[in-house]
């Protein structure tokens, strides 16, 4: 999607921050360490509903230990233990967990590529697995494939133990970025978009600046919403913002190609 106001020409293979489309390939990271046999303690990390539910981004140099240690980025709420908070805090207590503590972005970048696959192009422009990753739609549909391939463990794990999220509709739900006029489940690092009203049941992970890739419901075809627009203020880890546009969007492309009707 091109702008008048910024030459870039974005096609399949030009690099651009996800955000919170980084959150699914954390996921894949872990179920491939552990490989697909998760612990209780991952799943809640993964669904966000660790208690670590206090988080405002980390600093470009910083270690993944440094960026937990950063503000409150580590500050456990048990107030929110078990309910589902959504935020980059999860992940990045996980991350340090789990072995990761002390990589920085380069080292960080390697070691999730040597997991989901080195062939798979991306960087990290902060040590935050939910939103720091910079890479192209083409090797994120790659990961996509993979995952409906059986490459990678995650696939066989998709819309598994999915939680409720909106916080107008489940008592177990504390903050979400999808408007409350829809009830979106989250699984593993990805959404599981189930409103029963306008949902179809499609596996996502929207990231705030536009980018939304997807897998349907029935686990047979891919597609991604690749385009990057400004958020307003928010921080692009914390929210949909502009994934929601894209959300929509690809909701109608779903509709349109099983339905051979344009929408």
């Amino acid at each position: 999607m091109n702008s008048a106001t910024d030459a870039t020409v974005y096609k399949a293979d030009t690099p651009m921050a996800i955000a919170s489309a980084s959150k699914w390939i954390f996921a894949a990271y872990v179920a491939q360490v552990r490989t697909g046999l998760l612990t209780a303690q991952d799943i809640k990390f993964l669904n966000f509903r660790s208690g670590y539910s206090s988080f405002n981004g980390c600093q470009q140099g910083q270690s993944v230990d440094e960026c937990v240690a950063f503000g409150n980025n580590g500050v456990y709420h048990p107030a929110t233990d078990g309910l589902f908070s959504y935020g980059g805090g999860h992940m990045e207590k996980h991350a340090s967990t789990i072995g990761l503590g002390a990589l920085r972005n380069d080292g960080l970048a390697a070691e999730i590529r040597a997991k989901v696959g080195n062939d798979i192009a991306l960087i990290y422009t902060q040590p935050q697995l939910a939103g720091g990753i910079y890479t192209t739609a083409d090797d994120y549909a790659l990961f996509l494939r993979r995952l409906l391939g059986g490459q990678l463990a995650l696939g066989a794990l998709l819309g598994t133990h999915a939680v409720c999220t909106n916080p107008a509709t489940c008592l177990q739900a504390v903050n979400t970025p999808v408007p409350t006029t829809e009830s979106w489940n989250y699984s593993l690092g990805h959404w599981v978009e189930a409103d029963p009203i306008v949902g179809d049941g499609a596996f996502s992970s929207a990231g705030a600046f536009g980018f939304y890739p997807w897998i349907d419901a029935s686990k047979t075809w891919y597609g991604i919403v690749a385009r990057k627009q400004a958020t307003s203020g928010q921080d692009p880890d914390q929210s949909l913002g502009e994934g929601y546009r894209s959300a929509q969007c690809g909701r109608l492309i779903r509709k349109a190609w099983v339905t051979a009707t344009a929408q």
